[in-house]
C-alpha cells in the first residue's frame, strides 16, 4: 500500500450521515429512526465492501516479488497489516447485517439480554449495538476477570 494514500477511518459508522434529531414526544424505535438506522447502517455497509474491493484490485496491480528484499519484506509486512484490517472489516460487516436483520425483525434498538432500549446516542456511535450499556459494562467486567 503505498504510504502517501491516507486511509478512510471506517471503524466511524457512515461518516456523512447526520445523526438522527429525536422530536419531543417521539415514540422510540418509530419508523423514521428504524429507517435512519438502515441507512446509515447501509451506507456504512457500502464502505467497507468499497474498501475490500480496493484491496483486491490493490493486490492484483501490485508485483509479484520485488528484486530488493527490503522492499519485499515492506510489502509483506504492509499486505499483512492490509488483509488484517480486511478480516476486522469482513467480520463488521456481519454485524452490519446482523444489525440490518434486527431492524426487520423490530427487534434493533433494545438490549438482547435485558431488553430495555439500548439508547440513541449509543447507537448514533456504535450502530451494531446489541447490549444496553449496563450489560455491555458487566460483559466487558466478566471478560476482564476471566483473564
Amino acid at each position: 500500500m503505498p504510504a502517501t494514500r491516507k486511509r478512510k477511518d471506517l471503524s466511524v459508522p457512515a461518516a456523512g450521515i447526520k445523526p438522527y434529531v429525536v422530536k419531543k414526544g417521539e415514540k422510540y424505535m418509530n419508523k423514521k429512526q428504524l429507517e435512519h438506522f438502515r441507512v446509515k447502517l447501509l451506507a456504512w455497509r457500502e464502505e467497507l465492501l468499497g474498501e475490500l474491493t480496493r484491496t483486491v484490485h490493490q493486490m492484483r496491480d501490485e508485483p509479484d516479488n520485488p528484486p530488493d528484499p527490503n522492499d519485499r519484506a515492506s510489502q509483506e509486512t504492509d499486505m499483512s497489516i492490509e488483509l488484517r484490517n480486511r478480516d476486522r472489516e469482513r467480520k463488521l460487516i456481519k454485524k452490519i447485517d446482523e444489525a440490518l436483520g434486527r431492524i426487520e425483525t423490530s427487534d434493533y434498538g433494545y438490549c438482547d439480554v435485558c431488553g430495555v432500549e439500548i439508547g440513541l446516542e449509543r447507537l448514533e456511535a456504535r450502530p451494531t449495538a446489541e447490549l444496553c450499556i449496563d450489560c455491555k459494562t458487566l460483559d466487558e467486567l466478566r471478560e476482564k476477570q476471566m483473564g
